[in-house]
């Protein structure tokens, strides 16, 4: 059975992006953009997931805020509400105003954290069988679950991110179907491990050196799965489920840390009963 939702994304152009701070193991402020082709492989990524069945819409880009592309950090969608990210670095934190003006234009309900409590969005958080997988310790914070899963009414499986250059819950877990996940077990603490293994019937667990593809970091839209990298076995695991992989380089962004799953928001989850 494919997913209920993952065919409406917001993205953000990357005409201010670039490597201009270091808040993570892949940023290197020495290792610059390339303008054109950041361009490029946004404006291809939007045609792959157009062209796989689902529908973008964009928040303008504001200078200063290069992050800004990676939307999915933005906040978290439950039907007309959107809980906002509140964000642990700095450098990002211009963001916030940005998305809360976005969505409460866009008719949403915008729900606040209390001051203190970190939380990235729906890069730290995945709906998987009625429920939500979430990541803390690194950029979002556990007290934050208790505060999403009260605001949001839905249960928070919560999974301690322990390795630095997987500093988000979407970079290590990848929902496919209702029994099916990409699972990259390297970055969590042992009790994490127990939670996915129960939860999910039938994972695709990667190996470390899989992980650092990104490849867990992809979008799912019906029967298709858009990958920034799709390792041999991992296309072969998926094709037997019944996937087309369509693989859309976005190795500029990959500089600061972030993939296809990063670059989208999903606007069509539905949380609460």
């Amino acid at each position: 059975m494919h997913l209920s939702w993952g065919r409406r994304y917001l993205m953000c152009p990357p005409s201010h992006f670039g490597i201009l701070y270091e808040i993570n193991p892949w940023m290197h402020r020495e290792v610059a953009a390339d303008p054109d082709r950041t361009r490029t492989q946004w404006e291809d990524l939007v045609r792959t997931i157009r062209a796989a069945g689902a529908t973008v819409e964009t928040i303008e880009a504001v200078e200063g805020l290069p992050d800004m592309v990676f939307t999915a950090n933005g906040g978290l969608v439950d039907g007309g509400r959107f809980l906002l990210s509140r964000f642990a670095h700095p450098e990002r934190a211009g963001e916030e105003p940005q998305f809360k003006r976005w969505f409460e234009s866009a008719g949403s309900e915008v729900v606040e954290l209390p001051p203190g409590q970190r939380f990235e969005g729906a890069g730290d958080a995945l709906p998987f069988a009625g429920r939500l997988v979430a990541g803390y310790r690194i950029r979002s914070d556990f007290l934050a679950h208790t505060t999403v899963a009260r605001e949001l009414g839905v249960e928070v499986l919560s999974l301690e991110l322990t390795d630095e250059r997987f500093y988000h819950v979407d970079l290590t877990f990848c929902p496919l179907t209702d029994r099916h996940a990409i699972v990259a077990p390297v970055a969590w603490d042992r009790y994490g491990l127990e939670v996915v293994r129960r939860l999910v019937p039938e994972p695709i667990v990667l190996e470390p050196d899989e992980a650092r593809t990104f490849c867990a970091n992809s979008v799912v839209v019906g029967d298709r799965i858009v990958m920034p990298a799709c390792p041999v076995r991992v296309g072969r695991e998926l094709e037997r489920l019944g996937f087309a992989v369509e693989v859309s380089p976005v190795d500029e962004f990959l500089k600061a840390g972030g993939g296809v799953r990063c670059l989208t928001l999903a606007l069509d989850v539905t949380l609460s009963g």
